[in-house]
């Protein structure tokens, strides 16, 4: 049994690819990476440990399995709030057609990576648009940078590399953190990790899992993108705590003036890691702390946001309204990753009983790639039915008082679920008698 996601080298992928084909290894515990472009058809069954995000991605894993002969599939639901809605509505994805991909072509980073691939092919007209789009000031950018000449009235690629092999498919951002072994004389990089998730993951004392082995990290270079770590076998798993903050720096639509009222645009997310804790395997008890020493990360992106108008927030009460809000973020957070084409880790959610923009309680759902790629204005088109399948969710949850599988971990305060309840249902003052 072997385990196989995308961080791994490409030669170490490759060998576990050949042993699954001539039967040397028989099962392998894979993230999404063994989803496309692999066909191993001696595959007999299709493990899904939590619904992979989409209706597409789910008969693409599924897919694996049964290519020369029968295959079983099977689902196996976490507590996640999208695996229990998907439970509960299994109609949604039986009966529905996979998801429509969403993608901002206008997206400055994309529009630069796509204009450089093109350079390359063939020199560009000094008045030549890309699509619709004028692209003069960022061919004078690439020129400022050496990227790019202009002669004769045309744009000239001017570098040796090839940019094509600068564009990702799953992500925008380019900087990754490079993951070094140091057990061994000679260190190898055992694979990587985004920039954005490496604070809460590749931290100092973090444990690091890499194919099923732990591994303890022992520094985090964060000017050289490196993390430095050595093999370990302890009884725990680590937990960072982060805190994020939004400003709203551009308001493209909303707010609509509703008891919930809504707007989308351009945001900065401002996240810390501050601390992590190590938490026992089945037991979950706390057995220690430690403080995490990183620079704050800010990331430019575009967000959709619902604030609470002052009748319905006075009326709950300041504690109750603060774990309602965080029910919300949960739970709408969870089921907009449903009605989009995306992970719901494509998705950050931040609930503010007073927000310093909007002044008032409010909940930001927001991309985490920079510059948005449109799910932030699907999300505003689609609000009446978010909230509705939100509400759905928390209301046919079978807890008394609010779980992870609804409202999220385990909130104290008394009344959270059905403030949670209230919020989504207020979609006008008369949500005040519900």
């Amino acid at each position: 049994v072997r385990g196989y996601r995308a961080g791994y080298l490409p030669l170490h992928r490759r060998e576990i690819e050949a042993g699954l084909r001539d039967g040397e290894i028989t099962a392998v515990v894979s993230t999404n990476a063994l989803e496309l472009g692999i066909d191993i058809g001696s595959l007999q069954a299709a493990v899904l440990v939590g619904y992979p995000g989409t209706i597409a991605s789910t008969w693409q894993q599924l897919g694996r399995a049964g290519r020369r002969s029968g295959s079983v599939g099977v689902f196996v639901a976490s507590s996640s709030p999208l695996d229990q809605f998907i439970v509960r509505h299994p109609d949604y994805f039986l009966s529905s057609d996979p998801e429509e991909g969403l993608i901002d072509p206008d997206n400055l980073l994309l529009l630069a990576g796509h204009l450089q691939a093109g350079l390359f092919e063939l020199p560009f007209e000094a008045e030549e648009r890309l699509g619709r789009t004028d692209v003069s000031d960022l061919l004078r950018v690439f020129e400022e940078d050496g990227s790019a000449t202009r002669s004769a009235g045309r744009w000239f690629w001017s570098r040796q590399a090839f940019p094509a092999e600068e564009i990702h498919l799953r992500r925008i951002a380019a900087d990754n953190v490079v993951i070094i072994d140091t057990s061994q004389p000679r260190p190898s990089v055992i694979g990587e990790m985004d920039q954005f998730s490496a604070p809460v993951l590749l931290h100092e004392g973090a444990v690091y899992l890499h194919e099923g082995a732990q591994f303890h990290v022992d520094r985090l270079d964060w000017d050289e993108k490196k993390a430095y770590l050595h093999p370990v076998d302890v009884d725990y798993y680590t937990d960072a705590l982060a805190s994020v903050t939004v400003q709203v720096l551009d308001t493209f639509a909303g707010p609509d003036g509703e008891a919930i009222a809504r707007s989308h645009g351009e945001v900065k997310i401002t996240s810390l890691a501050s601390m992590f804790k190590k938490i026992r395997f089945h037991t979950h008890e706390n057995i220690g702390s430690g403080p995490i020493h990183l620079p704050e990360q800010t990331l430019h992106t575009t967000g959709y946001w619902i604030t609470v108008d002052e009748e319905l927030w006075t009326a709950l009460g300041r504690e109750t309204l603060e774990a309602g809000l965080q029910g919300v973020a949960h739970s709408l957070r969870h089921v907009a990753s449903i009605r989009l084409m995306c992970d719901p880790r494509d998705l950050g959610a931040v609930a503010e009983v007073r927000s310093a923009t909007t002044r008032l309680p409010t909940v930001t759902v927001y991309e985490v790639y920079p510059g948005g790629v449109g799910y932030s204005q699907r999300m505003y088109e689609l609000h009446h039915d978010l909230l509705e399948n939100a509400a759905a969710l928390v209301r046919e949850c079978p807890c008394l008082a609010g779980c992870p599988s609804c409202i999220g971990p385990l909130h104290l305060v008394e009344g959270a679920k059905s403030a949670c309840l209230r919020l989504l249902s207020a979609t006008s003052a008369s949500a005040l008698t519900v």
